[in-house]
């Protein structure tokens, strides 16, 4: 089984991801958001899915330091400034073939390497 997941390495729940998959022996991509953040397409993928109000991580510290509280964009616009901003996601975001999942996941995770 191969899993991929952005996030990065002191997000606590990224971590949290990291070490579920490896204990049962699954092939992990990880994409540190740091060194390189996902593209506006890979986060697209998400948005269809969950939305972007899902993605968002309003409380995280980068947020609070952009002053973004009271914005209300579009989709698109949220779209761009996550590609451009990779600490508002929520994370980790994981993806295993069309399955994906924001945040910690464990139930769905567990459904997915079938233990």
């Amino acid at each position: 089984m191969n899993v991929q997941i952005f996030g990065i390495q002191k997000s606590a729940d990224t971590r949290k991801a990291l070490r579920f998959f490896k204990e049962r022996r699954a092939d992990v991509h990880f994409v540190d958001l740091k060194v390189r953040p996902a593209s506006k397409g890979e986060l697209s993928r998400f948005a269809q899915k969950f939305g972007v109000e899902t993605l968002l991580d309003r409380e995280s510290k980068r947020f609070r330091e952009l002053g973004l509280g009271a914005s209300h964009y579009s989709q698109e616009t949220w779209l761009d400034k996550l590609a451009e901003e990779p600490l508002l996601l929520r994370m980790p975001l994981v993806r295993q073939k069309n399955a994906l999942t924001v945040g910690l996941a464990e139930k769905e995770w567990k459904e997915w390497v079938g233990r």
